[in-house]
């Protein structure tokens, strides 16, 4: 058994900056980060666009940030969330400079401010298209610097310790050595991310199987809103199965055009911004372009731009498209909407607690009510600053090892067991995947919704009883997660009854 003070599972930008701050407030208390794979494999890496933070109150105001975020999540946010993470966003800006991380600015010395869908000023402060990986890399850095942190990488959660709705920490597998750990904490921090892989077509790591959810739900923690699944407009098309290449919203912000293969620019049929509209919009009317004319994907057309300037703002991107063949002075991008963001998740308050007690989340797993039912672009990067720190606050005044756990604490069976088949587990995944695509994706059709439901139990309960009598893995573990995650998406999206922001369920026999 290891005991800690502090265990915060996963290692993105949520969980790392509320190490630091609590490793540097508390010197002589230990810090535990778990993560499932490499320690700066995270959503946080590959975030392209950056965060949207209001740093020129001259062309911009917090008022007109909190009205963007309302309107994007259609009537379903918390209003007194969305102004304390906006107001909070200079601050916790600060912050991420101070511990080295590094954003563009213009020849005035001025933040360089990208604008995305949804936004009505120039707002998102970035770093190139690769502004997640240059902040992983300086809250890292400062990690390491902490002696009071141990960051152990290729450890996998399980599941979380509980007792009368207390957390007392988790079980996770040591992924190298196969055996199960017992960690006993006094507080313990969900900062697992998403869920991109249960749908497979996603801009997710391959690492994002909702996990940090799966075991807060089986903890009896409250989840929310998780039908509102954000699907990003324009990840680079291409027919196999995976991780998907994201194509930045800042892209069309920059001044792209979507058209059909015919060159029809067809958003304005939409939304009188264009381009520009929400996420939800955006992609709503992708595929609503494709299912009339029965093509793979549309194109990004950014041939009327000045290459030179996009090539230094998005370098990546130029980089990747030409590695395939596309010159984009001349080409079009194939684009197609891909699972990019959960909006619901964890229920926290505005401490980062959950409905159970001693457990905190915070990130992407969590449901804070900033997001509504529609996030808006690069609203996520601040969000998970705003909430790190207020648990961190919460926590920095809250005194350790008052609670005792009077409970067994479960050694894992270690009987030698038979191995699950490894073709068993990918086939089931694909097939969930599948599933999740045809039956609950941009648009739903009711009908659909209780047959998958029917098919997810049935799944679930086939993989209980192969749990019993086989050898834990990460890939049994991951898929029974994702299972889980699946169930609670269709069940929340039968109950949900009205069409709001990224949810859009239709009364009609869907093709598929």
């Amino acid at each position: 058994m290891i005991k800690t003070n502090y265990l915060i599972i996963g290692s993105g930008v949520a969980g790392l900056t509320f190490a630091i701050k609590i490793a540097d407030r508390f010197p002589n208390r230990k810090i535990t980060i778990i993560t499932k794979s490499n320690e700066d494999e995270s959503n946080t890496k590959y975030a392209q666009g950056g965060i949207a933070i209001v740093t020129d109150k001259t062309e911009d105001s917090y008022k007109k940030h909190i009205d963007d975020t309302l309107i994007c999540g259609d009537g379903l946010c918390d209003s007194s969330v969305v102004e304390m993470v906006v107001t909070e966003g200079p601050k916790r800006l600060k912050e991420l400079i101070e511990w080295g991380a590094k954003f563009d600015k213009n020849t005035k010395g001025n933040f360089d401010l990208g604008k995305e869908g949804g936004h009505s000023q120039n707002r998102v402060v970035h770093h190139k298209d690769q502004t997640g990986h240059e902040i992983e890399r300086a809250i890292l850095a400062q990690v390491h610097q902490k002696e009071n942190i141990t960051v152990l990488d290729h450890h996998f959660a399980l599941d979380l310790i509980t007792q009368n709705n207390f957390c007392f920490g988790a079980y996770a597998l040591d992924e190298k050595t196969k055996k199960i750990i017992t960690f006993k904490s006094d507080f313990t921090v969900l900062a697992t991310g998403g869920i991109g892989h249960l749908y497979g077509h996603t801009t997710n790591p391959v690492i994002a199987t909702g996990d940090g959810i799966a075991m807060a739900f089986r903890a009896n923690a409250s989840i929310k809103d998780m039908e509102f699944i954000q699907f990003h407009p324009t990840a680079l098309y291409d027919s196999s199965a995976g991780s998907k290449f994201l194509i930045s919203e800042a892209v069309r912000g920059f001044g792209a055009y979507l058209r059909t293969k015919k060159g029809h620019r067809f958003m304005l049929d939409y939304d009188s911004r264009g381009e520009l509209a929400s996420r939800d919009i955006v992609s709503q009317s992708i595929d609503l372009e494709l299912k009339k004319s029965g093509d793979d994907c549309v194109y990004l057309d950014c041939t009327h731009l000045d290459l030179d300037v996009f090539i230094k703002h998005f370098p990546m991107i130029y980089e990747r498209c030409k590695s395939i063949g596309i010159d984009i002075a001349k080409d079009w991008i194939p684009v197609i909407p891909a699972q990019h963001y959960l909006c619901g998740g964890i229920m926290v308050d505005k401490n980062g607690k959950t409905t159970a007690a001693n457990l905190f989340a915070c990130g992407e797993c969590s449901q804070t009510g900033l997001h509504g039912a529609n996030r808006l672009a690069s609203n996520s990067l601040l969000e998970a600053l705003v909430y790190s720190d207020k648990i961190y606050n919460y926590l920095a005044n809250i005194s350790i090892g008052n609670s005792q756990f009077n409970g067994i604490i479960s050694n894992w069976e270690s009987v030698e067991k038979p191995e699950i088949n490894s073709d068993y587990l990918a086939k089931m995944k694909t097939e969930l995947q599948l599933l999740m695509r045809q039956n609950a994706g941009i648009v739903r059709y009711d009908s659909d919704l209780p047959k998958a439901k029917e098919q997810l139990l049935h799944w679930q309960n086939e993989m209980e009883e192969i749990g019993k009598t086989h050898q834990i893995s990460v890939a049994f573990y991951e898929l029974l997660n994702m299972i889980t995650i699946g169930n609670l998406i269709v069940q929340q999206s039968i109950e949900r009854k009205e069409n709001r922001g990224g949810f859009m369920k239709v009364k009609a026999t869907g093709s598929n």
